[in-house]
């Protein structure tokens, strides 16, 4: 495993966005609002696409809402 995840900062852009909600955002870029609930949540990777639907939404690029984080916070690293 490679001590890394996908994380993402699309709740807060939701809210920076007038209080967005899941199923809006999942109108806006084809999914379910419960896709975009586990999403945002970290408990699903989307598709290439779909983390660039997601952006595009916000006006942003992808690395601006998604990160490759390590998750190894050892105080060593």
């Amino acid at each position: 495993m490679s001590g890394k995840r996908l994380s993402n900062d699309i709740r807060a852009l939701r809210f920076a966005a007038g209080e967005m909600t899941q199923a809006d955002l999942g109108k806006r870029v084809g999914l379910t609002r419960q896709t975009i609930a586990a999403i945002e949540a970290g408990k699903y990777s989307p598709t290439l696409e779909c983390a660039f639907r997601i952006a595009d939404v916000f006006e942003k690029p992808l690395d601006a809402v998604f990160r490759w984080e390590d998750t190894d916070h050892s105080p060593d690293r």
